[in-house]
């Protein structure tokens, strides 16, 4: 799967570049005289062109992060204790390897679009994904492979249309039969299907208790054969609604995480970005929360581990749900800090009179890189710590589906941030006559009160986490194992 989605997102790489390049392909340089002669819009062929490779980057990107974590993580014996810290290693290190691409992208690609122009930063994206097929595939005959069998989506409709089929039958029948050991149809699966190196405990062929609404799937009582169910496949898709209310929490996060990496940007516009001699653009902002995942991943993975480790007497040190809960605690500290930032940056502007005045405030942006070191801890400890929690909860058949709920979520959080501005501007300007995210000055936005909603947002985000951390039961604990 990683290596089929290299082929449409090098596809849709060099679309953009060609695109970029031909001048033809492209609509009239936008020179903006006055506000009455806004953009000409790309139209026709040429936006045909460009949300083709948009679709397609976005398609080969979605399966590359969808399937890279799980295949990585399958390359680990998780029967043995060394394999399983090796497995939690390859996590960090693999939020540590996107940080690397990261930093190159916002730096030296950000660099070579503005000085040489667009086509040469996608080109190297493009040479460099080409250069990435051919290094992947040469690990090919000692890759640990899973040959996939069936849908885990098709499981899950199956067992809920199942359910639903038998309860509303058997409020018409008595003569509905539990499934036992002896019925061959449902005897649990224990695969020829599934490598041997990723053996997984055997459930029991008695439903459990939890979500027992889910138990009625696996009634004998004439059923459709297409919604026959075994008891394996309904205690997967338990598993994996247990571990929804937690994917839930984590959408918040990337909320924050979308909100910083805008509003934040433009308070850097207004503020000294000078280093020494060297003008530091506020797009690049970025590069701080990247640059400090780059250092506490091989702390974390090297330091804090293996000191936890001691002091828990436990094989993992800090539980997956431990990981993500310090996320989630940091990410309020976050927005905490962004709005003391913000209020501190418009303190010093009304202070000097310069609230209408687009000159840069005599205060350093390096005030708006704290909260960017808050959220880049709370970004690696969640997601490599969700990454990690999804693949071991996960049924083995359903480990790709589960991974790919980090990326999901963090989707999800962009896509909730867009939502909440467009709500707090409706709400403030008919209710106060004034929204607080709009306008062309920042100084004359409420850009501290939106922080604080977020970081009170985020505050019950984490209780609502905790309200199902705690009541979890790690599949390894739980009572169907």
């Amino acid at each position: 799967m990683a290596a089929c989605s290299l082929l449409p997102l090098s596809w849709g790489l060099l679309i953009l570049t060609i695109q970029a390049h031909v001048a033809s392909l492209k609509p009239p340089p936008c020179i903006l005289v006055n506000a009455n002669s806004p953009c000409q819009e790309v139209h026709g062929a040429e936006a045909v062109m460009l949300f083709a490779g948009l679709y397609l980057v976005a398609l080969g990107v979605g399966g590359i992060k969808g399937s890279l974590p799980p295949h990585g993580a399958e390359q680990f014996d998780e029967t043995t204790t060394q394999g399983r810290k090796q497995r939690s290693s390859y996590f960090n290190y693999y939020v540590f390897c996107l940080s690397c691409g990261a930093l190159i992208a916002v730096t030296f690609v950000v660099w070579i679009e503005d000085n040489k122009g667009w086509q040469w930063g996608f080109g190297i994206s493009t040479a460099t994904i080409l250069m990435s097929i051919p290094v992947f595939l040469l690990g090919s005959p000692t890759y640990r492979t899973k040959i996939p069998s069936g849908s885990p989506i098709t499981t899950m409709l199956k067992v809920l249309a199942a359910s639903i089929y038998n309860t509303c039958k058997s409020r018409n029948s008595s003569n509905a039969v539990m499934i036992t050991t002896s019925s061959p149809t449902y005897i649990t699966e224990t695969g020829d299907k599934e490598d041997s190196h990723a053996k997984e405990k055997v459930p029991s062929q008695e439903p459990t208790e939890s979500l027992n609404f889910l138990n009625k799937a696996a009634i004998k009582q004439n059923a459709p054969p297409m919604l026959e169910c075994t008891v394996k496949q309904v205690e997967e898709v338990k598993v994996v609604l247990r571990i929804i209310p937690i994917f839930m929490s984590t959408i918040m996060l990337n909320c924050c995480l979308a909100q910083l990496s805008t509003f934040s940007v433009q308070q850097a516009a207004t503020m000294n970005t000078k280093l020494g001699s060297l003008k530091i653009p506020p797009a690049s902002l970025p590069v701080f929360p990247v640059l400090f995942i780059m250092i506490l991943a091989p702390v974390y993975n090297h330091v804090i581990i293996p000191l936890a480790r001691k002091i828990t007497k436990t094989e993992m040190g800090i539980t997956h749900l431990q990981r993500i809960g310090t996320g989630l605690f940091l990410s309020i500290i976050a927005m905490a800090v962004a709005a003391l930032v913000e209020t501190k940056r418009k303190k010093v502007a009304a202070k000097l009179g310069l609230l209408n005045s687009a000159e840069p405030l005599p205060i350093t942006f390096f005030w708006v890189a704290l909260q960017y070191l808050f959220l880049g801890s709370a970004d690696l400890f969640t997601l490599a710590g969700m990454m990690e929690f999804f693949f071991t909860e996960a049924p083995s058949r359903m480990r790709s589906l589960a991974t790919s709920l980090s990326w999901a979520s963090l989707a999800m959080g962009y896509y909730l941030s867009s939502v909440l501005v467009s709500i707090i501007n409706h709400v403030t300007s008919a209710y106060g006559h004034t929204p607080w995210l709009f306008g062309s000055n920042l100084n004359h936005y409420h850009l501290e009160r939106f922080y604080w909603l977020m970081c009170i947002l985020s505050g019950l985000n984490f209780l609502h986490y905790l309200f199902w951390a705690n009541r979890y039961k790690y599949r390894s604990m739980g009572p169907d194992n």
